[in-house]
């Protein structure tokens, strides 16, 4: 039974980073006629909403301290968020960027050695060398003729590594869904903010891009963690991180069906290496699951 429960929920989970990757999907093609602080803030913001709806009695009796770390990490997830829309709104090649997005995961241990003087485990040693030669070929496509969203995304995977450890070093005593819902929130005023600031709203708006934008807030945004929150409640979250490394690959998938994208023989080594890193850096969690399986 305990078996079975796991297997529907990696299901879910792997079912969860299609949606991720046709996420990617969604917000490029929103973007076409949405100014990207404003796509990204509003589509947070409504995404927080709805799962504030869903799981309406884990807000009762928060505690205001839970309340302000999860806001802290929020504006961390902000920042994450500018520099990747940025990236997906200058990018050519969803694929390359989905993959040096990635790097994030391997970069938390390093972060978490900068910045809090953890000592990282042996596996990350090992990874970070596929990960800079990786992001390298990733980066260098055709000689040194390298896109300038390539240093957005690896911006986002900066930011997104330091959310990761403030996360990890909170004790927040909330739900997940909570904790998600408090997140999308904050992140998506602080986008909003910024594009009143800085960008200039269209005055009208095609039921193409308004299509794209209910898809990128509904179902890559709302249903995406609803089920992300289901699906590890039923497993153990080792399993989870493992399982969440497949966005990057589904994205690539996406964007050359959908995109016609292309990526160099370069390129796709680099993807080869970024992913092999990024196993190699879970590799606590892999070896855990094949010895839960025996």
């Amino acid at each position: 039974m305990k078996q079975g429960m796991h297997f529907k929920a990696e299901l879910i989970l792997v079912f969860v980073t299609i949606l991720a990757g046709f996420g990617w999907i969604f917000s490029k093609e929103a973007l076409v006629g949405l100014p990207p602080f404003f796509f990204m803030g509003v589509r947070f913001i409504i995404a927080g909403f709805v799962l504030f709806l869903a799981g309406q009695k884990y807000f009762r009796g928060l505690d205001w301290k839970d309340v302000k770390q999860a806001s802290l990490v929020g504006v961390v997830m902000g920042v994450t968020m500018v520099f990747w829309v940025t990236g997906l709104d200058q990018g050519s090649n969803l694929g390359v960027g989905a993959f040096i997005t990635s790097l994030g995961v391997v970069l938390v241990p390093v972060v978490a050695r900068v910045l809090f003087k953890e000592r990282p485990p042996t596996s990350i040693w090992v990874a970070l060398p596929f990960a800079i030669v990786g992001l390298g070929f990733l980066a260098l496509n055709n000689g040194l003729n390298f896109e300038f969203a390539h240093l957005f995304f690896l911006g986002a995977a900066v930011t997104s590594a330091f959310q990761l450890n403030l996360l990890s070093r909170s004790s927040m005593r909330m739900h997940v869904l909570v904790l998600t819902a408090i997140q999308l929130s904050v992140a998506g005023v602080l986008l909003l903010g910024l594009s009143l600031a800085t960008e200039t709203l269209p005055h009208s708006v095609s039921m193409g891009v308004a299509g794209w934008f209910l898809g990128s807030t509904l179902v890559a945004t709302s249903l995406r963690f609803l089920l992300q929150t289901y699906g590890m409640s039923l497993t153990p979250v080792s399993h989870a991180a493992v399982i969440m490394n497949l966005e990057p690959v589904w994205t690539a998938i996406f964007a050359v069906l959908w995109f016609s994208e292309s990526m160099g023989i370069g390129q796709v080594f680099g993807c080869l290496l970024v992913f092999i890193a990024m196993l190699v850096s879970r590799w606590s969690q892999i070896k855990g699951i094949f010895h839960a399986r025996k």
